[in-house]
């Protein structure tokens, strides 16, 4: 080869390279987010052995929930200045417009003797607090059904 085709071709590779760099990035296919559990499959899965379970119904003075936000429910342990110190448990759901099913699975062994523990729960709309529960006091380690538990609109 002469030297005149090498250097043809030196440019020719060098500008198909910077075409290549100077193109935009190339969108990767968005991966699906994780979304929040769902409370249809945890309230059919089977509570271990060793572990502990409360389930109850979230709804509103409206009845339902809005569709669409964020709830979040946790099993706290509270000190004598109604802090949170300790979290035994939270699942956060995502409300589907009717009364919202919840189940909580906790270890009694974490569960403190002689000490406050209490379910929170809080829903939020586009980053807002919009409901919460009033505190739900437990006082055993042990599976429950708490039946219908009402939230309040956040002040």
């Amino acid at each position: 080869m002469e030297p005149a085709m090498y250097t043809r071709l030196l440019c020719l590779s060098l500008t198909a390279l910077l075409a290549a760099c100077a193109s935009e990035k190339p969108v990767p296919a968005a991966a699906p987010a994780p979304a929040p559990k769902n409370s249809a499959p945890a309230a059919l899965e089977p509570v271990p052995a060793h572990m502990r379970a409360l389930s109850g119904q979230l709804s509103s003075s409206q009845g339902y929930l809005p569709a669409g936000s964020e709830v979040e429910v946790a099993l706290l342990v509270i000190d004598e200045r109604d802090r949170p110190q300790q979290l035994l448990s939270s699942e956060k759901l995502i409300a589907n417009g009717q009364a919202l099913p919840f189940r909580l699975i906790f270890n009694p062994q974490s569960f403190p003797a002689n000490a406050r523990v209490e379910l929170h729960g809080r829903v939020s709309q586009s980053g807002q607090l919009a409901w919460r529960l009033p505190p739900v006091r437990i006082t055993q380690p042990e599976t429950r059904a708490l039946g219908e538990l009402r939230l309040e609109r956040a002040p």
